[in-house]
C-alpha cells in the first residue's frame, strides 16, 4: 500500500460511546466511498478518547465496538489499513515533537478546546494538546486528504501550520494535507438541532433497534414557523440520496404534518440500519483482535519509515 500512486485518505473516530448516524454520514461513508480509488487509513483514536473517558472497562468495550462498527458498515480490512492508535507508539512520539514546535497561545485558540471549556469539561493537558496528536495521526501516513465534519476544519488547519513549522525548521518532509468536507453532511443535526454529538446526548445511534429509532426521531425539535421541519428534513435527505424528487413530494404533500414526516423518517432509518445491525451481531471479539493485529503491522510499515526520517532530521538519531 505504501508504494501506491493513489492519494491517501485518513480518518479516525474516538471510542467514547456508541456511534451515531452523524459519524456515519459525516466521516465513515465519505471514507467508505473513497476506498475504490484511494488508499485508506482508518484509525481507532483511543488515546484521544482518554481526554474524556476515565472508566477502563467502558473504554475497552468501546474499542471493540467501534471496530465492530467499522466492519459492519462495510470496511474491508484486507483493502485498507485499520488499526488502533495506541498500538502504534509513533503517534505519541511525533505528537510530543509537534508540541515542542507550537506555542501555548496558538493552542489556546482551538475552537474545540474553547468549546469544551465553556461546557465546564475538565481542562486536562491532553485536551489542550489534542490538535498536535491529531496532526501526528495525519502526517505519519503521508496523508493527502482527511474527511472531517465542518467543526473539525480547524484541526486540519492546525496540522498544516505545524507541518509548515517543521518543514521550515528542519527541512521539507511532510505533506500539507487537505480537509474533505462534503457540503451536504458537513454538520449532521442532532435531535435538539445542534450538531449531532455524543457529548450533547442528541444522537440517533447507528445500530439502534427500531424502538430506539422511533424514540429518537419523535424527539427531534421542529420549528412550526418554517415551510418544513428543517432538522427532520436535513436528516431525511441523508437517507434519500438519489430520491430527492420523492423526498420533496413527501414534504409537500404533508406540509405541517410533522408526525407523518417523522414516521416516514423512522421507516427510512430502520430500513437502512436493519441489515447493518444483523451483520454487526455476527462479528466476534476474536475477529476484531485479529483485524487489529494485522492492521497495526501495516500501519507501522508506513509510520516507522516516517519516524526514522523525523529522528534523523531533528537530531535524535546519532
Amino acid at each position: 500500500m505504501k508504494n501506491s500512486k493513489k492519494l491517501r485518505a485518513l480518518t479516525g473516530l474516538q471510542p467514547t460511546g456508541n456511534l451515531h448516524i452523524g459519524n456515519y454520514f459525516g466521516s465513515m461513508k465519505p471514507l467508505l466511498d473513497m476506498t475504490k480509488d484511494h488508499d485508506v487509513v482508518l484509525m481507532v483514536a483511543d488515546y484521544h478518547a482518554l481526554t474524556s473517558v476515565k472508566d477502563r472497562d467502558i473504554l475497552r468495550k468501546n474499542i471493540l465496538n467501534i471496530v465492530r462498527d467499522y466492519l459492519a458498515v462495510g470496511f474491508d480490512p484486507k483493502q485498507i489499513i485499520l488499526f488502533r492508535q495506541s498500538d502504534n507508539p509513533d503517534h505519541v512520539e511525533l505528537g510530543w515533537i509537534f508540541n515542542c514546535l507550537v506555542t501555548i497561545p496558538f493552542l489556546m485558540q482551538a475552537h474545540a478546546y474553547k468549546d469544551k471549556i465553556a461546557k465546564n469539561l475538565e481542562p486536562n493537558a491532553g485536551l489542550f494538546t489534542y490538535p498536535m496528536l491529531m496532526a501526528s495521526d495525519i502526517v505519519l501516513y503521508n496523508t493527502d486528504i482527511v474527511p472531517v465534519g465542518e467543526d473539525q476544519r480547524q484541526h486540519i488547519e492546525y496540522t498544516r501550520e505545524v507541518v509548515n513549522k517543521f518543514n521550515g525548521n528542519y527541512g521539507e518532509l511532510f505533506k500539507t494535507p487537505k480537509e474533505m468536507i462534503m457540503k451536504t453532511v458537513g454538520v449532521v443535526p442532532g435531535t435538539d438541532g445542534q450538531k449531532m454529538s455524543k457529548s450533547y446526548n442528541n444522537t440517533i445511534p447507528l445500530f439502534s433497534e427500531r424502538d430506539e429509532i422511533q424514540k429518537a426521531v419523535m424527539s427531534i425539535v421542529t420549528d412550526s414557523s418554517g415551510d418544513k421541519p428543517e432538522n427532520v428534513y436535513a436528516i431525511h435527505k441523508l437517507f434519500m440520496t438519489g430520491r430527492e424528487q420523492e423526498l420533496e413530494r413527501l414534504y409537500e404533500e404533508n406540509h405541517g404534518r410533522y408526525k407523518i414526516l417523522k414516521e416516514a423518517l423512522v421507516e427510512e432509518i430502520d430500513s437502512f440500519i436493519t441489515p447493518l445491525r444483523a451483520k454487526r451481531k455476527d462479528i466476534s471479539d476474536a475477529l476484531i483482535h485479529e483485524v487489529l493485529e494485522d492492521g497495526v503491522e501495516k500501519a507501522k510499515e508506513v509510520s516507522n519509515e516516517t519516524m526514522q526520517k523525523v529522528r534523523k532530521m531533528i537530531g535524535i538519531s546519532i
